[in-house]
């Protein structure tokens, strides 16, 4: 996942006099010149948009006379990438920061509070788990610039073959998983070290009234009759409709495995059916899409934000700053938006009727999906600790102790227990 260099010229910039910079100060500083931004990202499961990033990267180089870089390396990467970063003091200018990455990085970022309350004036208030995923104690320590969405990915024609329709609760996933096993196509999702699966037993988890921290953010609470019921309901769903080869999977497994024609089911962003689209696979005419599962205590799961941040030991700060500016004004910021097929779910409420919901119309559920999406370790508020239960993967490693029999519910929960109270109080 190499870089991409990217030269500009300053005399483009002053010409063009795009950015806010060339009001202040009648151009870019010369100073500029020999600066080189660089920005480090997670890959995007729509490859188009990385392509777009690494294009807008271009133009804003050529306007601003500088050099600018992308690194694109893998999203399981991220977390060391960034603590080496943060411990050595250098690395990228701007960083894209994933769930609760602001709240675990926060000593090194840059306040850009000006950028987001500026953004809000302009677009309407922040949806509430993007707040809490970049509003860190009073300071905005990322912009945030998508969301991504889970909806449950279906095989419409097998469901049919069935007698099923789009599953619209757990219980009706279950039903017909049972019989979409025994025609051969299975249903799954990853029960393994990865944050897919982090973000559908947590969806569960939730369905089904559990929590692993109170809305205290203080007590422990995954150790619950809720919990034991989620258990009970993941091991059946595994016993009866599921194949063992979900307890190793990646967070590219089930996109490889629906589009093989194989799985009849998945719980994932829309990714796999935008490859799917491009590469004209067959599977893409019989993929449908439908709102997350509910459960006996409603409807839950996560909403994946991303946002931008600033090493505030940048050597670049202010460039960086009017690369954020520039990215977000509404010109470059829709054409990236579009450039992911809708796997980029842009920010603000004035844009709910954006044209990117409407790029294919199997997306409508996608749009109601927000109004229950929380950020990993719902009810309690956001905050670092939580950043660790994920990056030591408990909640998945607890399920995957009950399926595998490793260990009975009840004893896993206490395991997790254990460890979620060594993350949350330290020890």
């Amino acid at each position: 996942m190499g870089g991409t260099t990217i030269h500009g010229s300053r005399r483009t910039f002053l010409r063009a006099g795009a950015l806010g910079l060339a009001g202040a100060f009648g151009g870019a500083p010369a100073s500029w010149a020999a600066r080189e931004l660089s920005l480090l990202t997670a890959v995007n499961y729509a490859p188009a948009s990385d392509a777009k990033l690494d294009e807008l990267g271009k133009r804003f180089a050529k306007l601003a006379g500088v050099t600018v870089r992308i690194d694109h390396v893998q999203s399981v990467q991220m977390p060391a990438k960034l603590s080496a970063e943060l411990m050595s003091r250098s690395g990228h200018d701007v960083m894209s920061l994933e769930m609760h990455y602001p709240w675990l990085f926060q000593p090194g970022l840059a306040d850009v509070s000006d950028l987001c309350q500026n953004l809000a004036r302009q677009h309407g208030e922040w949806y509430p788990f993007l707040r809490e995923h970049a509003l860190v104690k009073g300071q905005w320590l990322g912009v945030p610039y998508l969301f991504g969405s889970f909806p449950g990915s279906h095989r419409i024609d097998l469901f049919e073959k069935v007698g099923e329709k789009a599953p619209d609760s757990w219980e009706d996933l279950l039903r017909a998983g049972r019989k979409l096993k025994k025609l051969g196509h299975p249903v799954g999702f990853a029960i393994s070290q990865t944050t897919d699966s982090v973000t559908t037993l947590y969806s569960i988890l939730w369905c089904y009234g559990a929590k692993d921290v109170a809305e205290d953010g203080k007590t422990i609470a995954i150790n619950s009759r809720a919990t034991e019921a989620a258990i009970d309901y993941v091991q059946t769903l595994y016993a009866d409709a599921m194949e063992p080869a979900v307890l190793s999977w990646d967070n590219a497994s089930n996109n490889q495995w629906l589009n093989s024609g194989k799985g009849s089911w998945i719980h994932n962003p829309i990714s796999h059916y935008v490859v799917a689209k491009q590469n004209k696979m067959p599977v893409a005419e019989q993929t449908g899409f439908h709102p997350s599962p509910a459960g006996p205590a409603g409807r839950h799961t996560v909403g994946v934000p991303r946002s931008l941040g600033i090493w505030k030991f940048s050597k670049n700060v202010e460039v960086a700053r009017e690369f954020l500016r520039w990215f977000f004004e509404p010109a470059q910021y829709h054409e990236w938006i579009l450039s992911g097929d809708n796997y980029n779910h842009p920010c603000w409420r004035d844009m709910e009727n954006h044209p990117v919901w409407d790029i294919d119309p199997k997306y409508k559920p996608l749009k109601s999906i927000v109004q229950y999406s929380h950020l990993y370790g719902w009810p309690a508020p956001p905050d670092e600790r939580i950043q660790l239960v994920t990056n030591s993967y408990i909640i998945p490693n607890m399920f995957a102790r009950a399926v595998t029999n490793e260990a009975k519910p009840k004893d896993a929960i206490l395991w997790a227990e254990t460890e979620i109270k060594r993350m949350v109080r330290g020890g």
